[in-house]
Protein backbone atom coordinates (compact mmCIF):
# COMPACT_ATOMS: atom_id res chain seq x y z
CA UNK A 1 0.00 0.00 0.00
CA UNK A 2 3.09 2.42 -0.24
CA UNK A 3 4.90 4.59 2.56
CA UNK A 4 1.68 6.49 3.69
CA UNK A 5 -0.51 3.74 4.29
CA UNK A 6 2.10 1.59 6.17
CA UNK A 7 2.72 4.83 8.70
CA UNK A 8 -0.54 6.90 8.81
CA UNK A 9 -1.41 9.55 11.06
CA UNK A 10 1.26 9.73 13.62
CA UNK A 11 4.79 8.50 13.88
CA UNK A 12 6.91 5.43 15.32
CA UNK A 13 6.72 2.12 14.16
CA UNK A 14 3.48 -0.72 13.24
CA UNK A 15 4.34 -2.72 16.30
CA UNK A 16 4.12 0.44 18.56
CA UNK A 17 1.05 1.99 17.23
CA UNK A 18 -0.89 -1.44 17.07
CA UNK A 19 0.32 -1.44 21.07
CA UNK A 20 -1.19 1.82 21.58
CA UNK A 21 -4.04 1.10 19.65
CA UNK A 22 -4.94 -1.88 21.99
CA UNK A 23 -3.88 -0.20 25.32
CA UNK A 24 -6.67 2.75 23.88
CA UNK A 25 -9.07 1.08 22.60
CA UNK A 26 -8.87 4.36 20.39
CA UNK A 27 -7.16 4.03 16.34
CA UNK A 28 -6.79 7.49 14.75
CA UNK A 29 -6.73 7.36 11.05
CA UNK A 30 -8.13 10.41 9.87
CA UNK A 31 -6.43 12.06 6.99
CA UNK A 32 -4.01 8.85 6.35
CA UNK A 33 -4.27 8.82 2.37
CA UNK A 34 -6.30 5.23 3.24
CA UNK A 35 -7.81 4.06 0.01
CA UNK A 36 -8.95 0.33 1.53
CA UNK A 37 -10.17 -0.40 5.16
CA UNK A 38 -7.63 -1.32 7.39
CA UNK A 39 -6.80 -5.10 7.84
CA UNK A 40 -4.78 -4.21 11.05
CA UNK A 41 -7.93 -2.68 12.81
CA UNK A 42 -10.39 -6.24 11.80
CA UNK A 43 -7.30 -8.05 13.46
CA UNK A 44 -7.88 -6.51 16.61
CA UNK A 45 -11.12 -7.28 16.90
CA UNK A 46 -12.49 -6.65 20.30
CA UNK A 47 -9.82 -4.44 21.56
CA UNK A 48 -11.96 -1.88 19.02
CA UNK A 49 -13.89 1.09 20.94
CA UNK A 50 -13.34 4.19 18.63
CA UNK A 51 -12.45 3.89 14.62
CA UNK A 52 -11.61 7.41 13.32
CA UNK A 53 -11.48 6.52 9.53
CA UNK A 54 -12.41 10.14 8.62
CA UNK A 55 -11.08 12.06 5.21
CA UNK A 56 -9.60 9.18 3.64
CA UNK A 57 -10.65 7.49 0.38
CA UNK A 58 -11.92 4.02 1.79
CA UNK A 59 -14.87 3.12 -1.55
CA UNK A 60 -15.59 -0.24 0.61
CA UNK A 61 -16.81 -1.55 4.12
CA UNK A 62 -15.98 -5.19 4.30
CA UNK A 63 -18.53 -7.50 5.90
CA UNK A 64 -15.54 -8.44 8.60
CA UNK A 65 -16.24 -4.89 10.31
CA UNK A 66 -18.74 -7.41 12.38
CA UNK A 67 -16.15 -8.54 13.98
CA UNK A 68 -15.57 -5.20 16.23
CA UNK A 69 -18.30 -5.93 18.35
CA UNK A 70 -17.32 -3.76 21.30
CA UNK A 71 -16.83 -0.69 18.92
CA UNK A 72 -18.80 2.15 20.34
CA UNK A 73 -17.57 5.00 18.00
CA UNK A 74 -17.40 4.70 13.89
CA UNK A 75 -16.51 8.06 12.34
CA UNK A 76 -16.05 7.03 8.92
CA UNK A 77 -17.48 10.53 7.45
CA UNK A 78 -15.63 12.09 4.07
CA UNK A 79 -14.84 9.02 2.00
CA UNK A 80 -15.99 7.37 -1.23
CA UNK A 81 -18.31 4.87 0.35
CA UNK A 82 -21.63 3.83 -1.79
CA UNK A 83 -22.71 1.12 0.57
CA UNK A 84 -22.86 -0.63 3.80
CA UNK A 85 -22.58 -4.35 4.83
CA UNK A 86 -25.88 -5.91 6.08
CA UNK A 87 -23.09 -7.58 9.23
CA UNK A 88 -22.85 -3.75 9.85
CA UNK A 89 -25.62 -5.05 12.45
CA UNK A 90 -23.61 -7.10 14.51
CA UNK A 91 -22.00 -3.46 16.18
CA UNK A 92 -24.37 -3.76 19.07
CA UNK A 93 -21.64 -1.68 21.00
CA UNK A 94 -22.08 1.28 19.17
CA UNK A 95 -23.22 4.04 20.45
CA UNK A 96 -22.46 6.99 17.70
CA UNK A 97 -21.88 5.99 13.60
CA UNK A 98 -20.69 9.02 11.67
CA UNK A 99 -21.20 8.93 7.80
CA UNK A 100 -21.07 12.36 6.36
CA UNK A 101 -19.94 13.01 3.27
CA UNK A 102 -19.87 9.48 1.11
CA UNK A 103 -22.25 8.17 -1.68
CA UNK A 104 -24.61 6.05 0.35
CA UNK A 105 -27.69 5.76 -1.60
CA UNK A 106 -29.24 3.48 0.82
CA UNK A 107 -28.65 2.03 4.71
CA UNK A 108 -29.26 -1.38 5.35
CA UNK A 109 -31.97 -3.06 7.40
CA UNK A 110 -29.74 -4.44 9.62
CA UNK A 111 -29.13 -0.47 10.73
CA UNK A 112 -32.24 -1.35 13.37
CA UNK A 113 -29.66 -4.17 15.23
CA UNK A 114 -27.77 -1.28 16.92
CA UNK A 115 -29.80 -1.48 19.68
CA UNK A 116 -27.60 1.32 21.75
CA UNK A 117 -26.89 3.87 18.89
CA UNK A 118 -27.15 7.48 20.25
CA UNK A 119 -25.87 9.26 17.22
CA UNK A 120 -26.40 8.49 14.00
CA UNK A 121 -25.23 11.47 11.02
CA UNK A 122 -26.04 10.75 7.31
CA UNK A 123 -25.42 14.20 5.82
CA UNK A 124 -24.52 14.59 2.40
CA UNK A 125 -24.74 11.46 1.15
CA UNK A 126 -27.31 10.61 -1.92
CA UNK A 127 -30.04 8.74 0.17
CA UNK A 128 -33.44 8.60 -1.26
CA UNK A 129 -35.16 6.64 1.71
CA UNK A 130 -34.39 5.80 4.91
CA UNK A 131 -35.12 1.88 6.17
CA UNK A 132 -38.62 1.57 8.25
CA UNK A 133 -35.93 -0.72 10.69
CA UNK A 134 -34.47 2.96 11.60
CA UNK A 135 -37.63 2.81 14.60
CA UNK A 136 -35.84 0.23 16.56
CA UNK A 137 -33.47 2.51 17.45
CA UNK A 138 -35.17 3.26 20.45
CA UNK A 139 -31.44 4.83 22.18
CA UNK A 140 -31.18 6.96 19.37
CA UNK A 141 -31.07 10.89 20.16
CA UNK A 142 -29.61 12.65 17.33
CA UNK A 143 -30.70 11.95 13.54
CA UNK A 144 -29.04 13.65 10.90
CA UNK A 145 -29.64 13.40 7.32
CA UNK A 146 -29.53 16.76 5.64
CA UNK A 147 -28.46 17.35 1.94
CA UNK A 148 -29.57 13.96 0.78
CA UNK A 149 -32.69 13.41 -1.27
CA UNK A 150 -35.09 12.49 0.59
CA UNK A 151 -38.93 12.42 -0.55
CA UNK A 152 -39.94 11.43 3.11
CA UNK A 153 -39.18 10.10 6.39
CA UNK A 154 -40.48 6.92 7.35
CA UNK A 155 -43.63 6.41 9.68
CA UNK A 156 -41.38 4.34 12.24
CA UNK A 157 -39.48 7.46 13.04
CA UNK A 158 -42.10 7.97 15.35
CA UNK A 159 -40.69 4.71 17.44
CA UNK A 160 -37.90 6.33 17.99
CA UNK A 161 -38.29 6.90 21.56
CA UNK A 162 -35.38 9.20 22.82
CA UNK A 163 -35.10 11.20 19.68
CA UNK A 164 -34.09 14.57 20.57
CA UNK A 165 -32.72 15.80 17.53
CA UNK A 166 -33.64 15.51 13.81
CA UNK A 167 -32.05 17.68 10.96
CA UNK A 168 -33.15 17.00 7.68
CA UNK A 169 -32.58 20.10 5.99
CA UNK A 170 -32.05 20.07 2.21
CA UNK A 171 -33.67 17.33 1.25
CA UNK A 172 -37.17 17.35 -1.13
CA UNK A 173 -39.39 16.03 1.70
CA UNK A 174 -42.81 16.89 0.59
CA UNK A 175 -44.80 15.35 3.94
CA UNK A 176 -43.91 14.11 7.05
CA UNK A 177 -44.84 11.37 9.18
CA UNK A 178 -48.25 11.50 11.87
CA UNK A 179 -45.99 9.36 13.92
CA UNK A 180 -43.37 12.22 14.37
CA UNK A 181 -46.21 13.23 17.09
CA UNK A 182 -45.19 10.72 19.47
CA UNK A 183 -41.89 11.69 20.26
CA UNK A 184 -41.86 13.33 23.69
CA UNK A 185 -38.23 13.90 23.77
CA UNK A 186 -37.77 16.13 20.69
CA UNK A 187 -36.43 19.13 21.43
CA UNK A 188 -35.15 20.49 17.65
CA UNK A 189 -36.65 19.67 14.21
CA UNK A 190 -35.18 21.37 11.12
CA UNK A 191 -36.76 20.84 7.87
CA UNK A 192 -35.22 24.18 6.22
CA UNK A 193 -35.44 23.83 1.93
CA UNK A 194 -37.58 21.38 1.79
CA UNK A 195 -41.07 20.80 -0.48
CA UNK A 196 -43.01 20.77 3.01
CA UNK A 197 -46.65 22.34 2.40
CA UNK A 198 -47.99 20.59 6.33
CA UNK A 199 -46.65 19.71 9.20
CA UNK A 200 -48.95 16.42 11.31
CA UNK A 201 -51.80 18.17 13.02
CA UNK A 202 -50.90 17.25 16.71
CA UNK A 203 -46.91 17.74 16.53
CA UNK A 204 -46.72 21.10 18.22
CA UNK A 205 -49.48 19.97 20.82
CA UNK A 206 -48.17 16.29 21.52
CA UNK A 207 -44.34 17.00 21.29
CA UNK A 208 -44.60 19.22 24.37
CA UNK A 209 -40.54 18.88 24.58
CA UNK A 210 -40.30 21.01 20.80
CA UNK A 211 -38.30 24.49 21.10
CA UNK A 212 -37.12 24.84 17.94
CA UNK A 213 -38.97 23.81 14.37
CA UNK A 214 -37.07 25.31 11.58
CA UNK A 215 -38.85 24.85 7.88
CA UNK A 216 -37.20 28.31 5.96
CA UNK A 217 -37.88 27.87 2.48
CA UNK A 218 -40.87 25.82 2.11
CA UNK A 219 -44.73 25.92 0.60
CA UNK A 220 -45.86 26.44 4.17
CA UNK A 221 -46.74 30.11 5.57
CA UNK A 222 -46.53 31.61 9.15
CA UNK A 223 -50.49 31.88 8.87
CA UNK A 224 -51.06 28.26 8.98
CA UNK A 225 -48.17 27.85 11.46
CA UNK A 226 -49.69 30.51 13.56
CA UNK A 227 -53.37 28.30 13.71
CA UNK A 228 -51.85 25.31 14.55
CA UNK A 229 -53.49 23.54 17.63
CA UNK A 230 -50.46 24.15 20.69
CA UNK A 231 -49.24 27.12 18.97
CA UNK A 232 -49.02 29.33 21.81
CA UNK A 233 -47.68 26.78 24.08
CA UNK A 234 -44.85 25.82 21.59
CA UNK A 235 -44.16 29.52 21.19
CA UNK A 236 -43.75 29.93 25.66
CA UNK A 237 -41.31 27.40 25.40
CA UNK A 238 -39.05 28.59 22.11
CA UNK A 239 -38.94 32.00 23.74
CA UNK A 240 -37.56 30.64 27.04
CA UNK A 241 -35.09 28.56 25.31
CA UNK A 242 -34.17 32.03 23.98
CA UNK A 243 -34.29 33.70 27.04
CA UNK A 244 -31.97 31.08 28.92
CA UNK A 245 -29.76 31.39 25.49
CA UNK A 246 -29.05 35.47 26.55
CA UNK A 247 -28.96 34.81 30.27
CA UNK A 248 -26.13 32.40 29.49
CA UNK A 249 -24.52 35.05 27.01
CA UNK A 250 -24.76 32.73 24.41
CA UNK A 251 -24.19 33.80 20.89
CA UNK A 252 -27.28 33.85 18.44
CA UNK A 253 -27.94 35.18 15.23
CA UNK A 254 -28.46 38.51 14.04
CA UNK A 255 -31.54 37.87 12.97
CA UNK A 256 -33.07 37.80 17.19
CA UNK A 257 -35.59 35.22 18.03
CA UNK A 258 -36.23 33.06 14.60
CA UNK A 259 -39.61 31.93 14.17
CA UNK A 260 -38.38 29.00 12.05
CA UNK A 261 -41.31 29.60 9.03
CA UNK A 262 -40.88 32.33 6.52
CA UNK A 263 -43.32 34.63 6.58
Amino acid sequence: MGTCASNPAGGGSKASRVKRWRSTGIIALRDSKLKTFPDVVIDMERAVRTLDLTHNKISDVPGVIGKLINMQRLLIADNLIERLPGNLGKLQSLKVLMLDGNRISCLPDELGQLIRLEQLSVSRNMLIYLPDTIGSLRNLMLLNVSNNRLKSLPESLGSCASLEDVQANDNVVEELPASLCNLNQLKSLCLDNNQVKQIPDGLLKDCKSLQNLSLHNNPISMDEFQLMEGYQEFEERRKKKFDKQIDSNVMISSKGLDVGVDK
